[in-house]
């Protein structure tokens, strides 16, 4: 056991000295930073050195007279072994006996009180301040930072204020002590005021005296001749008189090395700078645990400053995703993710996350030993806000009225209205960012900027006090609605989609422009302007839930004595898609694209009058007016006729080929869609973007079903995997869900289960994240057709009755009557012949008289077979001839495969096989291809029985 004379006894173990009763843990003779509950729990174990002690025992030692449980005592004990060094390393000092408890297993050494031990070189006379017990995510800096300063002898380590430069630069200078045999210094000018006193401080540091008005001579003359590592920390204050110095210093005194730390860089000759970044936060995504979010630098700083002062702490699955936001709000700045973490106490982690959105955040207190500012965030900014010349402080509380990224000219835009020229302004961004003021932000096109959260905050606050806010954020507003309207005029007509594609990092600021526009202080002409310029920008980026709030709220502020034509158009239209593919096909969006056409043809607008008869071809098929669909593909013909464009013909002979499958003329949809396969991506075609979907993936779409049922199965699944592929690349919601939903129904055909669920489960879970409900339906009815098929009828119908019920309300009646096909052929495996037959009855009526559909041969088959399987062989046979005759109209072989081996049946039964053969045989014989599919292995099957 150790001394335990009145005597401070010490432990010592590998590196480490432990003072028990001083409370004291050093390494390498540099005091070591514990927690009180772990360093309770080290000196426990210390002092029962090689014995293994009961957890409980433990927990009763440490947390006398308070109940915790052996959670508490885990967290702790990894805390001390992170502090003692690695996993490994700290393994090996503390032992976990399975079952047991802890034991402390290093060899022990107990110095004499007079026995003097090895230290480091004798510091400078102004010794180093201490380094950080433990510093978090800066392994890699200091390393490199090293390198540099062994190399270049003057580093400059620049970056915002609380981000730790100054950390940084004390773990490097203490590692540097060896190195420089104890001859650092530490100089921190963050107290200067008066710059002349610089030599003279530089000097006071050393232990010099000043004895002349110029401190330099001497002060070369006594670093001349010896290796010395000088530390200036906070110059940015005083550059303009510290930087010659510096220089003259370095090339002056070969053996001195300078390592400096700034907001901006010296511009001296001979510096390296090394720009340091925020620490690394958990990124943005879903399914991120604890261990996870741990991994990164940020959360693990967070984590540490709260368990230093609750001692309890334990982070929990529910908070880790905050911490992951509260960090990533703070943009990894070391300074504000410690004050943060200082507020966990009083207000829990949710509660800390909630506040960030106040500037008394700016205004938390951190530790009492921190230089003043560095006490809060506001004191932190204020420093560098201070400095300031005139227009960069002004510029710089403008650019605070930016959301997120922006741009050069952005941002000359806003700086112009506070009265700041352009080639002023370009100066002020330029010195602000090597100031780190402004940050940039990685941007595939061009470069962008950012303020980082903390600051953007603190500069807002300073933009209101100066009464700037309403005149900036007109100007910003002004900006965005001019840029998206020069896009949109670029967008227009016939070329390639994604013209607002490239601009998508403008959205935050996008939506801000709108906010304040019809906010109350804020100017609704602007925002009528802004909100039509923005339409196409939503529908593109397939925002549509936003697109329908603003486009209804420009059109409600839309003054009807002085309307613009052009504006309502736009409004009309985008709001006519938004509520299409949100809320339903209602009769406001019939209603909106009929006012918009109407505009379009008063102003002669072909293009826009092309662009409006696709939206209404769209919503005219959703509510299963095929016919009208065709009206509406016919009108396109004239308009594209008119434009002379070989794009415009080609859209419009899409329009026209999905008209045709969906009326049932599927020879003509096959001719009109098949140059949908040949793809040219140099090709000018008209914009597809702004209604959300590609043409193009419609027609494939209509192809890949028309070829199954026109008998080509093999070359059916072959475009539909295509099709799907295709849609992939566009990155477009509506277009993906276009492109399942459909050719889901090529699988089921063929028999294939394995694809068709796939599918179908993409289908539910892509409609689900991308908020578009008819679509999930419509999911959830396929899924109920395909656990039909695969036996499980009661599900099969549970679901196609959950479906039916979201498409009637919806009113997308494209798809209602194929699911109540199947649900009539679920009733009839549930023995309820007479539900079945009011079910297909009436779907059957859903179809206008004389009209046709692609479904209606199978509706007549499904009521024959459910005739036929109640007894009723002559109603079932005249069904199965009228199913037959209008497949052989449509050209749908496929359904006339099924009608026939329906009939096949019947008369087999009724002692006609000899009929039965004769039907099926040559309807058997013209397909080349596709024989293992489902409906070619039944009919092969009959034959045989018919044989």
């Amino acid at each position: 056991m150790p001394d335990t004379n009145d005597q401070d006894s010490t432990i010592a173990f590998g590196p480490f000295r432990l003072l028990a009763k001083s409370r004291l843990l050093e390494k390498d003779g540099a005091p070591l930073h514990l927690g009180g509950r772990a360093l309770d729990i080290l000196i426990f174990l210390a002092e029962r050195a090689g014995e293994v002690v009961d957890k409980r025992e433990l927990i009763k030692r440490v947390w006398s007279g308070v109940t915790v449980d052996e959670g508490s005592l885990r967290f702790h004990i990894t805390t001390l072994r992170k502090a003692l060094g690695d996993a490994g390393e700290g393994a090996r000092y503390v032992v976990n006996v399975p079952g047991r408890g802890y034991c402390f297993t290093a060899p022990l050494l107990h110095p004499a009180p007079s026995e003097s031990r090895t230290s480091p070189p004798v510091a400078s006379p102004h010794a180093l301040p201490s380094p950080l017990a433990r510093m978090i995510g800066r392994d890699e800096a200091v390393e490199k930072i090293s390198a540099e300063l062994a190399l270049h002898r003057f580093v400059t380590i620049v970056g915002p204020g609380g981000i730790g430069k100054t950390s940084v630069a004390l773990a490097v200078a203490h590692g540097e002590l060896t190195a420089f045999d104890g001859q650092v210094s530490f100089v921190d000018f963050g107290a200067l005021t008066d710059a002349r006193l610089v030599p003279g401080t530089i000097a006071a540091t050393l232990g010099l005296t000043v004895n002349s008005d110029d401190p330099m001579p001497g002060l070369l003359a006594f670093l001349r001749s010896r290796r010395t590592l000088l530390v200036f920390d906070s110059c940015e204050h005083i550059l303009d008189e510290l930087a010659p110095v510096a220089e003259r210093l370095v090339q002056e005194a070969p053996e001195l090395h300078i390592l400096a730390t700034s907001r901006e860089s010296f511009r001296s000759e001979g510096e390296r700078v090394h720009r340091l970044f925020p620490l690394d936060c958990p990124p943005e995504r879903d399914g991120l645990g604890i261990a996870d979010i741990l991994a990164y630098p940020a959360s693990q700083l967070f984590v540490e400053r709260i368990a230093e002062s609750l001692s309890e702490f334990e982070l929990s699955e529910e908070d880790a995703p905050l911490v992951a936001e509260i960090c990533r709000r703070l943009d990894g700045i070391a300074l504000a993710i410690e004050l943060a973490a200082g507020r966990v106490n009083a207000y829990g982690i949710a509660g800390t996350a909630s506040l960030l959105d106040s500037r008394f955040s700016l205004l938390w207190r951190g530790r009492r030993s921190a230089i003043p500012r560095h006490q809060t965030l506001s004191a932190a900014l204020a420093w560098s806000y201070d400095l300031l010349p005139a227009a960069e402080s002004a510029t710089l509380r403008g650019l605070s009225v930016f959301v997120g990224p922006f741009t050069l000219e952005a941002a000359l835009a806003v700086a112009s209205c506070q009265g700041i020229g352009e080639s002023e302004a370009v100066e002020a961004i330029s010195n602000l960012l090597s100031k780190s003021l402004i940050a940039t932000s990685p941007a595939e096109r061009r470069l962008r900027y950012r303020l980082l959260d903390t600051t953007r905050t603190f500069v807002a606050g300073k933009l209101v006090e100066s009464g700037e806010a309403a005149r900036v954020a007109r100007a910003h507003a002004e900006y965005f609605r001019d840029f998206l309207h020069d896009i949109a005029l670029k967008s227009t007509g016939m070329q390639s989609a994604g013209g607002f594609l490239p601009y998508a990092d403008h959205l935050p600021n996008v939506r801000a422009a709108l906010t304040w526009s019809f906010s109350d202080g804020g100017d609704r002409t602007i925002g009528v302007d802004l909100a039509a310029s923005a339409a196409q920008f939503f529908l593109e980026l397939t925002l549509l839930t936003e697109c329908y709030r603003w486009t209804q709220q420009a059109l409600v502020s839309l003054d009807k004595g002085v309307i613009d034509s052009r504006q309502e158009m736009t409004l009309q239209a985008a709001l006519g898609v938004s509520v299409m593919f949100t809320q339903g096909n209602t009769e406001a969006v019939r209603s909106a694209f009929t006012r918009s056409l109407q505009l379009a043809r008063e102003l002669e607008d072909l293009h826009w009058q092309l662009w409006l008869l696709r939206g209404l071809h769209i919503y005219l098929t959703r509510v299963g007016d095929f016919h009208g669909a065709l009206g509406t593909g016919e009108q396109g013909e004239g308009v594209a006729r008119k434009l002379n464009d070989p794009a415009a013909t080609l859209n419009v002979e899409w329009m026209l080929g999905v008209a045709h499958h969906l009326i049932g003329n599927q020879d003509k949809a096959v001719q009109f869609c098949e140059s949908a396969m040949v793809h040219n991506p140099g090709s000018q075609r008209l914009n597809i973007g702004h209604l959300g979907y590609d043409d193009r993936i419609v027609a494939l779409v209509a192809l890949a079903r028309g070829l199954w049922l026109t008998g080509r199965p093999d070359r059916a699944v072959e475009a539909a995997r295509y099709t799907v592929r295709e849609a992939e690349l566009l990155e477009q919601p509506l277009t993906l869900g276009i492109s399942l939903i459909w050719t889901i129904y090529v699988f089921l055909w063929v028999g294939d289960w394995a694809s068709a669920e796939s599918l179908i489960e993409r289908l539910i879970d892509h409609s689900a994240r991308h908020f578009l409900g008819p679509y999930h339906a419509v999911g959830i009815g396929q899924k109920g057709e395909l656990l039909l098929r695969r036996g499980d009828v009661a599900g099969g119908i549970e679901h196609l009755r959950r479906s039916q019920a979201t498409l009637y309300a919806t009113r997308h009646r494209i798809m209602t009557t194929v699911f109540a096909t199947a649900l009539a052929e679920g009733l009839v495996a549930q023995n309820q012949p007479d539900e079945a037959l009011r079910t297909i009855d009436d779907a059957i009526a859903q179809i206008p008289e004389h009209g046709e559909s692609f479904d209606m041969p199978e509706m007549l088959r499904v009521k024959g077979d459910i005739l036929a399987g109640s007894g009723n062989a002559a109603g079932a046979e005249n069904y199965f001839r009228r199913s037959l005759d209008l497949s052989r109209r449509q050209c749908a072989l496929g359904w006339e495969l099924r009608g026939t081996i329906s009939l096949g049946r019947i008369w087999r039964h009724a002692g006609k096989a000899g009929d039965a053969r004769d039907l099926l045989a040559p309807l058997l014989a013209r397909y080349q291809e596709g024989l293992q599919t489902r409906d070619l292995v039944a009919a092969r099957e009959l034959l045989g029985a018919l044989n």
